[in-house]
């Protein structure tokens, strides 16, 4: 799976990362290549991150690696909601766009894609930083043996292809 995230619009969506990019912005954009460094390590999913650089960037796109994970400055003039949906359009990949601007999430939507919210996929950049799963604390089966569940299973309704599509790449990430 291939990560598109939005830079600077989870930046300033998340609390912590803000915090950083109070001291600079360097210092914000440092905070989030490290967490998505170690996302991409865990998960094994690729990561491209996407920067604005059109008020101060460098007439050209500039790409770098951070780690596992690429990044790109969009050239000076272009917004990084352009560069990411002309990825999207370009590449015939399994993409999942981390953006909490609607018009890149309704982009890559149409296009078969799916997209996440960036407090969203904060909270699972949080979940995986921290104990990998074989670390987890065991269940005790001993506690389980012979309880009968009074828990309904299976849901109430089908949902519909999109959502039902959309359901299975989020559990991926």
């Amino acid at each position: 799976m291939h990560i598109i995230v939005d830079g600077y619009n989870l930046i300033r969506q998340s609390i912590a990362l803000r915090q950083a990019e109070r001291q600079s912005l360097e210092e914000g954009r440092k905070a989030l290549l490290l967490m998505l460094n170690e996302y991409s390590r865990k998960k094994g999913h690729r990561v491209t991150v996407v920067f604005d650089g059109w008020e101060g960037g460098s007439p050209c796109e500039e790409r770098d690696y951070f780690g596992e994970t690429a990044v790109i400055y969009s050239p000076l003039g272009e917004k990084a909601d352009e560069v990411i949906k002309r990825i999207v359009a370009d590449r015939n990949d399994n993409f999942v766009v981390v953006s909490s601007d609607r018009a890149i999430a309704s982009f890559a939507i149409s296009r078969g894609y799916s997209a996440i919210a960036a407090l969203d996929f904060e909270k699972r950049l949080w979940l995986s930083t921290g104990p990998d799963d074989a670390e987890a604390v065991p269940v005790n089966e001993d506690e389980t043996e012979g309880r009968i569940s009074t828990k309904k299973r299976g849901v109430a309704h089908r949902l519909s292809r999109t959502k039902r599509r959309e359901q299975i790449v989020l559990r991926k990430l």
